[in-house]
């Protein structure tokens, strides 16, 4: 009697935790943090991201990049720390996640004229493996406009909606 009980409470442990497992391995929770989406998005904003190696030009995303403290090419007044904060340590201490616009994806043209970082580049079209990505605000924003392309496996996932 007593083995039956521990029994449905072990299968009602895991009927509950199944579901939370895959959820967390699908989705995350980021808060944006700094002025580089405006004014779509604001430092504060929580938003559910959907892990995924599939984009589209014009979806919001996070990106996994170099810690961009020990490079240059910041815009002028803006801290190194225009990501997004997670619940869940970075893999790396030194990878910060962004949030940022796909402005182009693989195939499309190289859009030069918005990325000086990416004017002398010899494709004519982004690269498959590679994401161009820029802040909705230009003048606070670390983007591709400063370290050009972002590669594919950077991409961590696509906003789905904001979250009150």
């Amino acid at each position: 009697m007593k083995t039956g009980r521990l029994l449905l409470a072990a299968s009602a442990v895991l009927a509950l935790a199944a579901p939370l497992w895959w959820i967390r391995g699908r989705y995350l929770v980021a808060t944006v943090n700094g002025p580089s989406m405006e004014p779509s998005l604001r430092s504060g904003d929580r938003v559910l991201v959907r892990r995924t190696r599939q984009v589209r030009s014009g979806q919001i995303i996070v990106v996994k990049i170099a810690d961009p403290a020990p490079l240059v090419g910041l815009p002028p007044g803006l801290e190194p720390g225009d990501a997004a904060e997670l619940p869940e340590k970075p893999d790396h201490p030194g990878w910060r996640l962004l949030v940022k616009r796909a402005a182009a994806v693989a195939g499309e043209p190289v859009p030069r004229h918005l990325v000086p970082a990416l004017r002398d580049v010899p494709e004519t079209v982004v690269p498959p493996g590679a994401l161009v990505v820029l802040g909705d605000n230009p003048g606070s924003s670390w983007d591709s406009r400063e370290f050009g392309f972002v590669r594919g496996d950077e991409l961590v996932g696509v906003m789905v909606r904001r979250l009150p």
